[in-house]
């Protein structure tokens, strides 16, 4: 389908709705809102309405309403809650109301504070409804979803595509780039990556996380801080800069709390993955002011492969898949180079006998080999510990200047089982345990290290820091400045241990002579055997080979200076022309270094340069209203154009600008149409202009199944140039009041000059892919002496870590994965949401369901690939993923029942995995009053079914696909809230 018809079609669509659209505008709702606190009054009037509603607690405190019964629309049944209180309301977008400050206030003993409202999507504040797609998540929907954390929300929602950027993608091998070292937890919309998703604190960039810091870590955030999340689908250069590619992310922090609040959250999962969040909140407001602080802590068990069928050993016959397991093995296998498969093949398995060694050529078994799975006992999720704080302050001094400061900080440490050592052993008869089937002299062993030291261990601390300090100033005549400083750092560090070091090995192999440089000798502490089943060496022999170890330590910094001023520059017809526009001064930096002791006497250690980047721009934005209240007319109630524009200059590459313009009609009360169009770019970063040039070993797989040792080569590219994209969204809101909410919206984004990594990025068909043949190069080291020229000037390199654990001989092939300018994509597609409440008797239902349908993902690997369309291949996102439901309260009780769907798609080779459905449950009590008031008690249970992922059969030896699903199973969560 090509743009103008998907386009064409959204828009019959939500004309087709505007045919009754002015009778439902006047319907009435059955209001019960008893007299008391303004703000209890207004949480009922939102949850009888159903309108998300947004205040700050200082706004009502000491305020209270006679309450409200009957029947009424629900606009005059707000304005009558309000009257008299001084406050009044806007509705930034349908069903969306923030409650500010009227022009004048009974209070007049109070200075009247300077709201500063975030409004996610564009630079003004009183912005009406806007052009581009919002997803609103407020402080109850996050809470009603069950889920523990805001990023565990957002890698729900099905506009994201979690195969990236998120710990169980990396920990399962799905995440091909590689750079979540510190296992952050990313936004990845529309699957277009999570460095082109732009998250933002209160409107405000964090640092990026990671070995290259290009994302930005959602779970460093205290949860029960959080007021709401806006999600934005769209392309949003034009207002936000680099980054803003598939949409922005803005998480908005509570703005003041009165009181205290304490959480307690107690989860658990078949097998181990227990989860405990407790949280606590205290908060003050006054006159002219407010402070408060949130604290959380999460402790999170890992969870093994061992634990489930499908990742345990990686024979996936059993489910109608292949054997994935290898021949590095405990006990190994007498392996010879195959010339024509390029790859090692078993000629003798080792079969210890009584003694648990092999001792003759009897326990040999020729033409057979030991298989075993290279990610035996690791863990699909990890342990974590995570501390965070944010804390935030505002002071009015008069009635038109406000000063703010907030301070964020997170400590996550985490560790996890990693896939043990494996490694060709050259072993020769100076080794005492030496057997050989054929009277040869030295052989070639297939290992693995897991039975004699056991899985690697990774562990690692990963610490974000934020201060911001602002000021917002009323310049009177309906405008404001605001200006703030502001600085983010992440720092992530990871240490892999139990790796085997080969210099090491090689001496206690005898395969080398005694290194007067170590104070082992095999001759009087013992040499390794190999020809064991796994309980053959002794503790010291041991220690010794698997005493190495690999670190790193990244720390990503970004600081700015913000200006912003805004306000109506003149009366039109429709209403006032509004007008923003500011500047921002930006730096960024990014240092990294690391510490191997993997094939060397002693620890080597890099230091990589300081690299940095400073950054100015320049950007406005104005809202024209051709029609408005003043001038409506029938089927032309209102009519709005948004143009916003962008440049900035980077001092490394050069200037970018991004302009956006929008356009909104409504044709009457109920039903709102939209269209948006702007410009994108993502900026390269700092590791992908000058990241290390490096060498490292792996195994890729054959058209027939068969692993080739490869060398993988990666590192930065000076020339990358910025990443463009086009976006354009067409939509409509049909919002009856307090009753149906339907909202559709076709999208399309074309990225461009995408930097990437075709290699990391199909790793595992990377030989049977011929888009990206010219990055890899076929050799044959033992047979072609130039290709063994070749092979040595990659193995030589100081920094090749993996020294003589593979002859130069054993590659098949050289891959060049370094950062290219290569990929393009275009995505179509179709997001829907639906809510419809209804009251019977004294019962509440809601039905509601929302989904992301893609129409069309097509790709160009590289400029001489073809275009490919991979929507529901492995890999990328599934045609559908959505979530109906059905919401029931009454009274103080409440229930919810949600099915998810995943919909069917393909692996590599065109088999079917299956669709993936779940259902979720959660049972809330919240008592309104009594010795109970303030208390919420909610069991949630997450695939209650306990429904397996479907099988796939993963070329890693895992049964499931982490982007699509997870191993969790049955989740059971108990969470208590209670405000003081």
């Amino acid at each position: 389908m090509n743009r103008l018809s998907l386009l064409t079609a959204t828009a019959i669509v939500a004309c087709a709705l505007s045919v009754s659209v002015t009778a439902c505008a006047q319907e009435t709702r059955e209001f019960n809102i008893p007299a008391g606190g303004l703000g209890e009054a207004l949480n009922a009037f939102a949850s009888q309405s159903d309108q998300q509603i947004f205040f700050t607690a200082d706004l009502v405190t000491d305020l209270s309403t006679g309450g409200l019964r009957g029947r009424h629309l629900p606009r005059g049944a707000l304005d009558r809650l309000l009257a008299g209180t001084g406050l009044t309301w806007a509705e930034t977008r349908p069903g969306v109301i923030y409650i500010r400050r009227g022009e004048s206030t009974p209070r007049t003993a109070e200075a009247v504070a300077v709201e500063d409202v975030v409004v996610t999507g564009t630079l003004l504040k009183t912005s009406g409804e806007l052009a581009s797609p919002v997803l609103v998540l407020s402080r109850g929907d996050l809470d009603a979803r069950g889920l523990g954390t805001v990023a565990d929300t957002l890698a729900a929602l099905p506009q994201n595509y979690a195969g990236a950027a998120n710990p169980g993608a990396s920990l399962a091998l799905a995440d091909q780039n590689g750079g979540n070292t510190s296992l952050a937890t990313g936004v990845n919309l529309r699957g277009l990556g999570a460095d082109a998703t732009l998250v933002l604190v209160n409107g405000r960039r964090v640092a990026g996380s990671g070995s290259r810091g290009e994302l930005a870590d959602v779970s460093a955030l205290p949860s029960a801080a959080v007021e709401r999340v806006d999600v934005l689908l769209d392309g949003a250069s034009a207002l936000y800069g680099s980054d803003a590619v598939a949409g922005v992310v803005n998480i908005i922090m509570r703005r003041s709390f009165e009181g205290q609040e304490s959480r307690l959250r107690l989860g658990a999962v078949r097998g181990s993955g227990e989860d405990i969040i407790a949280s606590h909140l205290a908060g003050r407001t006054w006159s002219s002011g407010a402070a408060f602080i949130s604290y959380e802590y999460q402790r999170t068990n890992s969870l093994n492969s061992l634990d489930r069928d499908y990742t345990r050993d990686a024979d996936l016959r059993p489910f109608g898949g292949s054997d994935r397991r290898a021949v590095f093995s405990a006990p190994g296998n007498i392996v010879a180079f195959d010339a024509v498969s390029k790859a090692y093949v078993s000629r003798w398995a080792i079969r210890p006998g009584a003694s648990g060694t092999a001792t003759s050529p009897a326990d040999l078994a020729a033409n057979t080999a030991n298989l075993t799975s290279q990610l035996l006992g690791v863990d699909l999720w990890p342990d974590v510990e995570r501390h965070s704080l944010y804390g935030r302050v505002r002071q009015s001094l008069g009635d038109r200047l406000e000063l703010s400061a907030d301070v964020r900080f997170s400590r996550r440490s985490f560790g996890f089982d990693n896939g043990a050592t494996v490694s060709i052993l050259s072993v020769n008869r100076n080794n005492p345990f030496f057997v050989s089937p054929s009277g040869a002299t030295s052989h070639t062993i297939a290992y693995s290290f897991f039975e004699d030291l056991g899985a690697t261990r990774r562990k690692g601390v990963s610490r974000s820091v934020g201060v911001t300090g602002g000021a917002t100033y009323d310049l009177g005549a309906g405008w404001t400045m605001d200006g703030y400083l502001a600085f983010a750092e992440e720092r992530g560090g990871t240490t892999t241990y139990g790796r085997v070091n080969s210099l090491f090995l090689n001496e206690a192999l005898g395969t080398a002579a005694d290194n007067p440089a170590t104070d082992y000798r095999a001759s009087r502490d013992g040499y390794f055997n190999p020809f064991g089943g796994g309980g053959a060496n002794n503790a010291t022999v041991l220690a010794f080979i698997g005493s190495g170890y690999g670190g790193t330590v990244n720390r990503t910094r970004a600081s700015s200076a913000n200006f912003l001023a805004s306000g109506s520059v003149l009366e039109l017809p429709g209403g006032p022309l509004e007008l923003a526009f500011g500047g921002q001064a930006r730096s960024e930096t990014f240092r990294t270094r690391s510490l191997t002791w993997a094939s060397t006497v002693l620890p080597v250690s890099v230091v990589t340069p300081v690299r940095e980047r400073d950054i100015a721009g320049l950007f406005a934005e104005a809202r024209i209203p051709i029609v408005g209240e003043a001038n409506a007319r029938p089927g032309l109630r209102r009519l709005e154009l948004s143009i916003a524009g962008r440049i900035e200059r980077y001092d490394d590459f050069g200037t970018t600008s991004n302009p956006k313009i929008g356009l909104v009609w409504s044709p009457a009360a109920a039903l709102t149409l939209r269209t948006s169009y702007g410009t994108s770019f993502r900026a390269p970063a700092l590791t992908q202009l000058y990241d290390r040039s490096g060498v490292s070993v792996t195994t890729v797989p054959r058209a027939d199944g068969a692993n080739v040792l490869a060398l993988y080569r990666s590192g930065g590219n000076p020339d990358l140039e910025p990443e463009t994209a086009e976006t354009w969204t067409l939509g409509f809101d049909y919002v009856r009041p307090a009753g149906l909410r339907f909202s559709v919206n076709a999208f399309e984004t074309r990225f461009s000059n995408r930097i990437s990594q075709p290699v990391a990025e199909n790793v595992s068909g990377v030989l049977t892919n011929p888009s990206v043949a010219p990055f890899v190069t076929l050799v044959d080291p033992g047979n072609n002496a130039a290709d063994l020229a070749l092979v040595r000037t990659f193995t030589t390199l100081p920094t090749f870590t993996q020294g003589a654990l593979y002859p130069d001989t054993a590659f098949g092939a050289i891959l060049d994965a370094r950062w290219v300018n290569a990929t393009s994509v275009d995505v179509r597609g179709l997001d829907l949401t639906l809510a419809y409440p209804l009251e019977i008797g004294g019962d509440r239902l809601t039905f509601d369901v929302s989904g992301s349908y893609i129409l069309d993902y097509d790709m160009q690997t590289t400029v001489a690939a073809p275009n490919l369309s991979v929507v529901g291949v492995v890999g990328y996102p599934v045609r559908l993923r959505s979530r109906a439901g059905l919401s029931w309260s009454h009274a103080d009780l409440g229930a919810d029942v949600h099915w998810n769907h995943v919909a069917a798609y393909e692996d590599g080779v065109g088999d079917t995995v299956e669709a993936w459905d779940t259902a979720d449950l959660q049972l809330s009590w919240a008592p309104a009053g009594g010795a109970f008031a303030g208390l919420r008690l909610a069991l949630t249970v997450l695939n209650l079914f306990d429904a397996d992922p479907p099988f796939y059969n993963g070329a890693v030896g895992f049964g499931f696909d982490p982007g699509q699903a997870n191993p969790l199973g049955r989740s059971v969560a108990l969470q208590l809230i209670k405000r003081w």
